[in-house]
């Protein structure tokens, strides 16, 4: 493991890498010499603008080491294109998995990229077929994509959609079998599940609760992390950003989400132990 300078800035992420991996992660770096945990996930797992991310409360409720593999806009192609990443989550006692979002992945319509999972790479001629009338050339963004997918034709976009959801099933089945026997699948956001998730917006964005059932079998438990009236009232008041960014941070849980979070968490983890 190395740890990087930090540059400047309003919060230190103390920025670090595991094993041979090129990503960056928040640290400090953890020692993995002896039995830790691991968490993967995007940018709130990450725990951007927080102090202490809900790994760091989870390892002191536990006495264990919390290896924090989030990454900022990761989704599940980050960890399926490292495979030193992944060495290091196999080799944890316990790994728990954040649910991301089904647009943040390469699919049969478009492709991503491998660290920033956020950004449109490329089209594919199944694209190309069902939106002949769409120039892509200079979106940038999933998300850009499939709003300008949708407005130009909602019946071309639910097939897309569709597509969105079978793949990121079948990338998740994938990582899940390389990480190690006991696993938690962590959804962490605004809301429960919904019964049906056809749009961009909440996040994660088109993942359902028949999704999850579908993982079940894939995992010990899944915890359903959503913030009580007390946190959604302090973010992003106890977040720690830059005024530029503070359309981001909204976007974001605050630290006491992931105090919420951590709570419902380590017993679950330490029941695994």
């Amino acid at each position: 493991m190395m740890t990087i300078p930090a540059g400047v800035g309003t919060l230190d992420y103390f920025p670090c890498r595991y094993g041979t991996s090129r990503a960056v992660f928040r640290g400090p770096a953890r020692s993995l010499a002896r039995p830790y945990i691991a968490v993967l996930g995007g940018s709130a797992t990450f725990g951007k603008y927080v102090e202490q991310p809900f790994a760091c409360l989870v390892e002191q409720a536990l006495g264990a080491p919390v290896a924090n593999l989030g990454a900022l806009t990761a989704g599940v192609d980050f960890y399926l294109s490292d495979p030193p990443v992944l060495e290091v989550a196999a080799r944890a006692e316990v790994a728990v998995v954040q649910v991301t979002g089904a647009e943040a992945l390469s699919n049969p319509f478009y492709s991503v990229h491998s660290r920033r999972n956020d950004r449109f790479l490329a089209a594919t001629p199944a694209l190309r077929a069902l939106f002949p009338q769409v120039d892509v050339a200079d979106i940038h963004f999933t998300r850009h994509l499939l709003q300008v997918l949708k407005r130009s034709d909602e019946s071309a976009y639910a097939r897309v959609v569709q597509g969105l959801k079978a793949a990121w099933l079948d990338r998740m089945r994938q990582l899940l079998a390389q990480l190690p026997k006991r696993r938690v699948l962590l959804w962490m956001a605004d809301a429960p599940p919904p019964d049906r998730a056809e749009t961009l917006d909440p996040a994660p964005p088109f993942i359902d609760r028949t999704m999850l059932d579908a993982l079940r079998p894939e995992v010990d438990e899944v915890v359903i992390a959503t913030p009580s009236a007390r946190a959604r009232s302090l973010a992003p008041f106890d977040m720690i950003y830059p005024e530029t960014e503070a359309a981001l941070a909204a976007c974001l849980p605050g630290a006491a989400m992931h105090a919420e979070v951590a709570a419902e968490l380590a017993p679950v983890v330490q029941g695994l132990l």
